[in-house]
């Protein structure tokens, strides 16, 4: 059983942000970037916790499409062309709920390979 209901999901007007309220009254602004490098599909998360990617150049990433799967998820689509993913409500929940964590884990490991958020021309 879902412990997280959305109440409304909405994409900001410049596709950098998706807002998500949930039934018990939290809410959350997730930058588009975080929803990105921490896609649920395969090609970002691999099979396993070791297979992990850390995906490079996204902070400027933009949503284009916000789609949804059945009444448990939706799809994100972003301007990379990244769309396979799908966004349960819990995992969205868990994102607002440790945005900040995640943010710094992830620039910690781009420093760590020596990457950069920003897309490299």
């Amino acid at each position: 059983m879902m412990s997280s209901w959305p109440t409304e999901i909405r994409l900001s007007k410049d596709r950098r942000t998706l807002h998500v309220a949930f039934d018990d009254g939290a809410s959350f602004t997730l930058p588009a970037e975080l929803l990105r490098v921490e896609s649920p599909s395969a090609e970002v998360q691999g099979h396993h916790p070791s297979q992990k990617t850390i995906v490079a150049g996204k902070a400027a990433v933009e949503i284009l499409r916000v789609e949804p799967v059945g009444n448990y998820a939706v799809r994100l689509g972003f301007d990379d062309m990244h769309e396979t993913g799908i966004y349960a409500w819990d995992y969205l929940r868990e994102l607002g709920e440790q945005a900040d964590e995640k943010m710094k884990a992830y620039e910690a490991a781009l420093a760590e390979k020596g990457l950069s958020r920003e897309r490299q021309r």
